[in-house]
């Protein structure tokens, strides 16, 4: 008989009690290993926004439903979070109490290495939690991850054919681990046919905020994001670093260092595929499963990585240095500089000056 069907009637009397008044209760789902703030930020989000619809003061028609949110495991025994400490939780991960429509959420965890995610994804708790979380996905429940966490969705099949994002350091081990997910890498969250993905760490608030929006209402978010002075991010891009998506693989540095080369040209996918002396069908399978993105993309990225430097570094004028990086047209610089660094060039000339 599995426990996870047949509660204790202590756990179903507590869901219960819960759904009671009809109100969307968001299950947060802790493993061994948890980040803390993640799980906190988590916890606040939903408790801001559960007090503002108390309090009648969500904005909107009418009156919003009630919130109400649980923290539990998968044994209903306390976990260890990822810095030692013992996190308790409201009771066990009850399958025969989720229903269509509810929110199941796995807070990031500490794993912030290929290695770190091969053991995470190797214990039995995690098996049995993908397989949990698969049959919730399956029952209609809404199911949502951040961080490192999103390999455990992966690894349940949720993201197969869908878009996700992850931690923007482990996407390449994301992409060669997961060919059939197509990684949003400079997204903070992803939404694909009701699966949610989220970004590094603190993203987490991101991928709370995006809940609520969908479960409540999004100006309900937008005001508690105001409360908690979060900002509204809709990218990570502007947290990458480059050097943390290079890889080994020599063909991928032999093309880096042709772009940097060529910088003040337009460069074609045959002289790319020429310059890593491979195919540009094979060059194309390489920069996805090693970076998580296309060629054009990767070039997009090293264009932008040099002119951010140019930016902080020298008085040159923003149409000065697009021209310098390959781009006639200085509108279309600006556009793709905002979609891949998450802020517009004088934006990072501003924060230049000001930490100078």
């Amino acid at each position: 008989m599995d426990d996870a069907d047949n509660p204790p009637s202590r756990a179903s009397g507590d869901i219960d009690k819960l759904r009671s008044s009809l109100a969307i209760v968001i299950t947060h789902v802790v493993l061994d290993g948890v980040a803390e703030g993640p799980l906190g930020v988590g916890l606040d989000v939903v408790a801001t926004a559960a007090r503002l619809v108390e309090a009648g003061l969500s904005p909107g028609p009418g009156r919003a439903k009630p919130l109400r949110q649980r923290v539990v495991s998968l044994d209903g025994r306390p976990v260890r979070s990822g810095t030692g400490r013992s996190i308790s939780v409201d009771g066990t991960l009850i399958l025969r109490s989720v229903k269509a429509g509810d929110v199941l959420l796995v807070p990031g965890l500490s794993a912030a290495s290929e290695r770190a995610i091969e053991h995470l994804l190797s214990r039995p708790d995690t098996a049995r939690g993908i397989e949990l979380l698969a049959r919730a996905a399956a029952k209609g429940a809404m199911v949502a991850a951040s961080c490192s966490a999103t390999f455990v969705l992966a690894a349940a099949g949720l993201l197969a054919g869908r878009s996700a994002t992850t931690t923007w350091w482990l996407v390449p081990a994301f992409a060669r681990r997961f060919p059939e997910v197509t990684v949003r890498a400079d997204r903070m969250v992803v939404e694909s046919e009701g699966v949610l993905t989220a970004g590094s760490a603190f993203a987490h608030a991101d991928l709370m905020l995006a809940i609520v929006a969908r479960v409540a209402s999004p100006s309900l978010a937008h005001l508690v994001a105001r409360y908690l002075v979060l900002d509204e991010r809709v990218s990570q891009s502007r947290y990458m670093v480059m050097e943390h998506l290079r890889v080994a693989d020599p063909a991928l540095r032999a093309v880096e260092r042709f772009v940097a080369a060529n910088l003040g040209r337009q460069l074609s996918l045959d002289e790319l595929a020429h310059a890593a002396a491979t195919s540009t069908r094979t060059l194309a399978r390489r920069v996805q499963a090693g970076l998580g993105m296309t060629p054009l993309e990767f070039v997009q990225r090293v264009r932008v990585a040099h002119a951010s430097h140019l930016l902080e570094t020298t008085r040159e004028s923003v149409d000065e240095i697009s021209a310098r990086v390959g781009y006639a047209d200085a509108a279309a610089f600006r556009r793709v500089y905002r979609r891949y660094a998450g802020e517009t060039p004088r934006g990072r000339v501003s924060r230049a000056t000001r930490k100078g």
